[in-house]
């Protein structure tokens, strides 16, 4: 038995390309975590220096996953392991950068959710969160960001953004910037003026009722 060689050729080359794809994204998301422990700690010491009383905490979650807490808010920064294409559709698939080199076009990706701080110290598991952004990174360390306003509309060129200290630091504190301007808003009235006996009895506040910063409102078709 013998190998074809056009099918090693594709699994080995198909295999290298997804390493380094993981590789670029795995050092992309360390540099998130050290850069986020960094500005944490200069929260921190600002806050003792003005004797103000806000939380600031960083938090190792794993290989994949961490989380920093400033104020009432909790940002969570989750790598995924696999290796993606954008579809045939995407914008990023009509650009010169990539109709050159297609393999360019194969990312790994670092998601950003923002959930409230109280949600998990208080265990309100029916809580929710949202995806602020989600980072892409190729091979070559080129990156693009989709996202919400001031994540989703700074860094979108694909084609000449290289991923280092500097624009990770930016991200973060964008990240920062847009969770603190994304309000808490009160839930419609309709929405929870109805309650069970069981839900009372068994905590209303902590499992039945569920706050979001947009429960009830369309946060999954804002523009802005």
């Amino acid at each position: 038995m013998e190998l074809k060689p056009s099918l090693s050729e594709l699994v080995f080359a198909k295999s290298g390309l997804k390493r380094n794809v993981y590789n670029a994204t795995k050092e992309t998301f360390e540099c998130f975590r050290q850069t986020s422990k960094e500005l944490l700690s200069l929260f921190q010491e600002k806050n003792k220096q003005e004797q103000r009383d806000v939380r600031f905490e960083f938090t190792d979650r794993g290989d994949f996953e961490f989380e920093i807490r400033f104020a009432g808010d909790l940002l969570i920064f989750m790598m995924h392991t696999n290796v993606f294409e954008f579809s045939r559709n995407h914008d990023v698939m009509k650009s010169s950068y990539i109709r050159e080199d297609p393999s360019r076009s194969y990312c790994g990706v670092i998601h950003i959710y923002n959930f409230l701080s109280d949600s998990f110290t208080y265990q309100r598991d029916n809580d929710l969160g949202y995806l602020i952004g989600r980072v892409f990174v190729n091979s070559e360390k080129h990156y693009f960001i989709e996202g919400k306003r001031e994540l989703g509309m700074l860094y979108n060129n694909f084609n000449t953004s290289l991923i280092n200290s500097d624009s990770v630091q930016s991200i973060v504190e964008s990240a920062i910037e847009y969770t603190v301007n994304f309000d808490l808003l009160t839930p419609p009235y309709d929405e929870i003026k109805v309650v069970s006996v069981g839900e009372m009895r068994n905590n209303f506040d902590k499992k039945s009722l569920v706050t979001a910063k947009r429960l009830g409102f369309r946060f999954q078709a804002d523009t802005d």
